[in-house]
């Protein structure tokens, strides 16, 4: 069994960021000692400290205000797998996160200002890093051993500050930029870069340092927390996608670089090739499921090098190290944790009944004292892949568990690859095909996968469609809407669809013939469901236990039968009651993206405070 390494170290600041303050952080890669009261001449007089000065930009991804809630579990929502927390009045909103998922964020929001500046203090840590380093003598004079690691920190410094300039973009736009330590600008108040300019600065970057950092086998002491080349080559095609993908634009439109677009998605199919043919690297592991339970939640490192990357959590408690996975998502424990997630119905109901996925994305149940696990309501379904009774933490009252949060995998690889060659080739190569096969066949454990499109437009819905039920849960499906211009689009219809849901009216075409859901002791659903009419009001189950799942009693897609199954217990599914009073209206509908307005919530606004600062920033389009 391969343990993920968990030493802790402690990071200060060299020199300030424009938009930064000071900091204290705790990770898990090294232990290293405190640097910030030293000069740069000597934190880059030694191997050993330069690696510090880079272990210091990786510290900026986690804690609160990175990778540990906000940035992962805020901001990413609303979209057509999931909603963030409910509540409150949606006239008058709260301010605060529940704005910030449901598009109706202001600038004065107070869950901005945080990631703002933390993602500027990580470009920081990393423009030192890119600074110095070269210029050590070691660089190029030291023995063979100082010189590959100075390269290989040197090329992660590019990675990490591409990765927090890509951050900036999908949720700012058009953000200030730099690219050398704040002691050497002269003027600190930028206005905004074109994010066409940083991409290609970045995308640049990443073809150097991907020639600079070695393969995942080549390194002694590899952790996935760390960028590996094919960790660096899997973050330009996502990259690369993002800029030859559609965004707002500072005149308040949606738009892509029709010209040059394809050298883009040139790039992707690239980059992700050159993984692809290192399958003692990188390939899926067997199990869906495994990759979660075995290893995610159970701190352990993924042996298959699914995982290109993740960002590195703490443990210890802190708030400025550690991350809240699994305790602000997730089913709760004995009434604790916030469960502040909550997979839609119609992304439930959206997967193959035989799709392995759906039980690892989605968890209907809570965890009582026992552990017993009790079902849940149809509008209380929780994102499964970081649940509580899946971690070595089930009964703390921590809100902090060490959960690393995944960036890259493989499987994203593989459908990042036959997105690129169907827009490439106007259609799916055999390439494309296999690839998008790889994933689907894992999904169902190599059984049956239903027929593959072969023209273009069906195999980018296709792709639309496996991206969702892949990657459901990760922080990517919002970005991916907005770079293929069709945020709207599913929010309406996701939002028509539950409507149905409650009304049983109106067709669903994404509810799949098949056997029944795999936990139901025997199958009774009907050869075809071709309407949400048949989805059961009631459903039984038998409570699971720690080692044995929940058990559905009755078919989730046929009416409830008239008496209760004898041991059961049973759950409100899908409620017919009139809307006003109807759960599944009162819970997500009226809540759901109902701030979204069009060529605005594309982007986030700037924190208020920047704007008042800074007189050359100006505030995003609608805001």
């Amino acid at each position: 069994m391969i343990t993920q390494k968990i030493i802790k170290y402690t990071a200060g600041v060299l020199m300030l960021a424009a938009m930064a303050a000071s900091f204290t952080s705790c990770k898990k890669y090294l232990d290293l000692d405190p640097i910030s009261s030293f000069g740069p001449e000597y934190v880059f007089n030694s191997t050993a400290n330069a690696e510090k000065s880079v272990i210091g930009a990786y510290a900026q991804l986690g804690g609160d205000q990175g990778y540990g809630i906000r940035i992962s579990m805020y901001y990413p929502l609303d979209n057509d797998e999931m909603m963030g927390q409910g509540g409150g009045d949606p006239l008058t909103g709260d301010n605060e996160r529940r704005d910030i998922a449901h598009y109706f964020v202001k600038p004065s929001n107070t869950q901005l200002l945080g990631p703002f500046s933390q993602l500027y203090r990580g470009i920081e840590f990393a423009n030192l890093a890119i600074y110095y380093i070269p210029k050590m003598d070691l660089y190029t004079g030291g023995s063979e051993a100082d010189k590959a690691a100075l390269k290989r920190y040197h090329g992660e410094a590019l990675a990490l500050r591409a990765q927090f300039y890509y951050e900036l973009i999908r949720n700012w736009g058009d953000v200030p930029s730099q690219y050398n330590p704040s002691a050497f600008e002269t003027d600190l108040f930028k206005p905004k870069a074109d994010r066409d300019s940083i991409y290609d600065h970045i995308l640049g970057d990443l073809a150097v340092a991907e020639t600079m950092v070695p393969w995942r086998t080549e390194i002694t002491s590899y952790t996935s927390e760390r960028f590996t080349q094919g960790a660096i080559r899997a973050l330009r095609a996502r990259i690369a996608l993002a800029r030859g993908g559609f965004s707002l634009r500072s005149n308040g439109q949606m738009r892509r670089d029709e010209a040059n677009y394809k050298k883009y998605y040139q790039i992707a199919r690239d980059e992700c090739n050159a993984i692809m043919q290192r399958t003692g690297d990188h390939r899926l592991n067997p199990s869906y499921q495994s990759v979660w339970k075995d290893y995610v939640c159970k701190h352990i490192a993924e042996p298959n090098g699914e995982i290109l990357w993740e960002v590195g959590m703490s443990g210890g408690g802190s708030n400025v190290g550690d991350s809240k996975l699994g305790y602000y998502n997730g089913p709760r424990y004995n009434g604790l944790g916030n469960a502040a997630l909550t997979v839609l119905p119609t992304y439930f109901y959206s997967f193959n009944q035989s799709d392995t996925r759906r039980e690892v994305m989605c968890a209907p149940y809570n965890i009582n004292v026992g552990p017993l696990l009790v079902g849940t309501t149809l509008q209380s379904i929780f994102d499964g892949k970081f649940r509580r009774d899946w971690t070595n933490s089930l009964t703390s009252e921590a809100q902090y568990f060490g959960t690393n949060w995944p960036v890259l995998r493989y499987s994203d690889v593989l459908l990042m690859f036959a997105e690129a060659e169907n827009e490439l080739n106007n259609g799916p190569s055999a390439a494309a095909i296999t690839a998008y096969e790889q994933v689907r066949r894992r999904a169902f454990g190599n059984a049956a996968i239903g027929v593959t499109p072969t023209n273009q437009a069906d195999f980018f819905t296709a792709i639309v469609n496996e991206r969702a039920w892949e990657l459901g849960g990760e922080g990517i499906r919002k970005y991916d809407l907005i770079r293929w211009n069709l945020l709207k689009t599913k929010l309406d219809e996701t939002k028509a669809r539950l409507k149905a849901i409650y009304t049983a009216s109106a067709p669903n075409q994404y509810i799949y013939q098949g056997p029944d859901y795999s936990q139901v002791p025997y199958p009774t659903a009907a050869n075809s469901v071709t309407d949400y009419s048949n989805l059961p009001v009631t459903m039984y189950y038998v409570n699971g236990t720690a080692s044995a799942p929940l058990l559905y009693a009755n078919s989730l897609y046929a009416p409830s039968p008239a008496a209760a199954p004898a041991g059961t217990t049973s759950v409100s599914w899908a409620s017919r009651a009139v809307e006003a009073s109807n759960p599944l209206y009162t819970t997500i509908g009226r809540f759901l993206a109902y701030g979204f307005t069009p060529n605005k919530s594309e982007l986030l606004p700037f924190p208020q405070t920047q704007i008042d600062v800074n007189p050359n920033l100006k505030q995003n389009p609608g805001y």
